[in-house]
């Protein structure tokens, strides 16, 4: 759906057949719904992902991460970055910054709600870059270009706030949300999220 809303200022009949299959695959899945309380607890984690330079026109990249709460999904987003990443540690530092910013959104929500006060696990594939950086509070020359907005994770770490660990890609849920999948990992994904029937 935000590829084809890139599209609505001059849809081409491409585009229309595209918002045909998405109608067709929601008239096909209408019995689905978000399905909580599947793991017994109500532990609240994430997942973040990105791809690098995904969009063809702009070479901007797509940040994705989804958020669950008893094995349900509860918040999520998937849209491009503001800026062209210099590289894939960068693409999926960005991406971890948004994840982490809804992070602690949703921390404070379940305090009001004396769901959960641990720090919130965050899920990445990006085992020898951004969750290094992530981790680690040093700057290389290699990462000095990497907006200091985006210093914010490290700060959140260190303040207990949100534990960051590496996620394999056959494992990494936000995939649904950064890029085309093929049936299996996609129903997988859907599953995981707690889209049921």
């Amino acid at each position: 759906m935000s590829v084809l809303a890139r599209f609505m200022g001059k849809p081409s009949k491409t585009h229309m057949g595209l918002a045909l299959g998405v109608l067709r695959y929601l008239a096909g899945t209408k019995e689905l719904g978000l399905r909580f309380g599947g793991a017994g607890e109500l532990k609240l984690e994430g997942y973040s992902d990105s791809d690098w330079a995904g969009d063809p026109a702009t070479r901007r990249s797509t940040t994705g991460y989804v958020f669950l709460l008893g094995g349900a999904a509860i918040s999520w987003n998937s849209q491009l970055q503001c800026t062209v990443a210099a590289s894939s540690v960068e693409v999926e530092y960005q991406a971890m910054a948004a994840a982490v910013r809804e992070a602690l959104w949703l921390q404070k929500l379940a305090g009001d709600f004396d769901l959960c006060s641990d720090a919130i696990g965050i899920w990445m594939d990006s085992q020898q870059g951004a969750l290094s950086l992530g981790n680690n509070p040093i700057t290389s020359v290699r990462s000095k270009h990497i907006d200091v907005q985006h210093h914010l994770v490290r700060e959140r770490v260190a303040r207990g706030e949100v534990a960051l660990s590496y996620c394999s890609t056959e494992d990494m849920v936000a995939d649904i949300l950064t890029k085309a999948l093929g049936e299996i990992k996609f129903k997988k994904f859907r599953k995981e999220m707690g889209v049921m029937a």
